[in-house]
């Protein structure tokens, strides 16, 4: 049987899984459930995303990636191990070659780290790109012409930005600002102004539903639950868009400030032809209402949000696949 060739964006948040030839076939959160007395797994990906906050004393859920890198490396290992048995099947002749994407600024340990849990998975061979580049072409922009193409990666650990032009990164940056950094920016502004706590899935679930980083882009209210610090009792709030904006305003202006010096260290030709094309933003973090908007406000580009931002560093792993030559050996 033949090894599939396997592209895995692997995540803070989420990891997603292309075999060549087949497209998308895994999309699961990054979280590890384990027995803490025995140190077994007892649920990867969604099902161990629904115990999150919800598990008795000796079930912990654990997240394995911290800030686009390895923070556990056994969990990752049993992550990465339970997730590509899921798509390879259970063959143990096939040995499939795995491309895997890592944020733009990681040091070489953290580099060795990741292509050391994907080698001890069974990979025949294991290569590594940077996300921004994968995103780009995911994203469906010609990187490998002699011109510029701008894209800021917002993922759930870290935000890429980059510029690129002939399949390489001219001038990039990565901060660990991003969809993580927003849900606790929410936590936060709501236990300092309703004495209320709420847990990671409320807080993410308020910036899907009524987030927003731009002035009046969102009108709405929500409903929030959690437990009133001063009575310790259950309580129930109403959360308006604009007080969602007030607590993601710092992160969002990080990301901003981080984009215009990556346009500062830009040569000013594929300066020239980033105001022509613009810039594209991919990554969960791109659904965040008013996004485009306030960087398109800030930096003066014309900016677009991706097809599909969740998917693009997974679409990316596919062409790259077919397009062997491409990758930095």
């Amino acid at each position: 049987m033949f090894a599939k060739d396997i592209g895995i964006d692997l995540g803070t948040a989420n990891v997603l899984i292309y075999i060549k030839g087949q497209g998308i076939v895994l999309n699961e959160p990054s979280v590890v459930a384990i027995d803490s007395e025995n140190k077994r797994p007892i649920a990867v990906g969604n099902a161990a995303r629904e115990m999150l906050g919800r598990t008795p004393g000796k079930v912990v859920a654990i997240r394995p990636m911290k800030d686009g890198v390895i923070a556990d490396f056994e969990t990752t290992e049993i992550m990465l191990n339970h997730f590509i048995r899921e798509v390879n099947g259970r063959s143990l002749l096939a040995r499939p070659r795995i491309l895997i994407c890592c944020p733009s600024n990681i040091t070489q340990v953290e580099k060795n780290a990741i292509k050391e849990a994907a080698e001890r998975t069974g990979a025949r061979r294991v290569f590594l790109e940077e996300e921004p580049k994968v995103a780009a072409i995911g994203a469906g922009m010609d990187i490998s012409k002699p011109s510029g193409n701008m894209v800021i990666d917002i993922g759930g650990g870290t935000t890429d930005i980059a510029v690129l032009s002939m399949g390489g990164i001219v001038t990039s940056s990565s901060i660990k600002v991003a969809g993580n950094a927003f849900d606790n920016d929410i936590i936060k502004y709501i236990k300092d102004k309703y004495k209320l706590l709420i847990g990671d899935r409320t807080a993410e679930e308020i910036k899907l539903t009524i987030g927003n980083v731009f002035p009046d882009c969102v009108k709405e209210k929500m409903e929030v639950r959690g437990r009133d610090l001063v009575t310790g009792l259950p309580h129930t709030i109403t959360l308006a868009s604009e007080e969602v904006e007030e607590a993601l305003r710092e992160s969002a202006y990080i990301i901003v400030h981080t984009a215009k010096s990556v346009l500062e260290q830009t040569p000013p030709e594929l300066s020239a032809d980033i105001i022509d094309k613009g810039i594209v933003v991919t990554g969960g973090g791109a659904l965040v209402s008013g996004f485009d908007q306030l960087l398109s406000h800030e930096l003066k580009v014309p900016v677009f949000i991706a097809e599909s931002p969740l998917t693009c560093v997974a679409e990316g792993t596919g062409i790259l696949l077919d397009n062997m030559h491409l990758i930095d050996k």
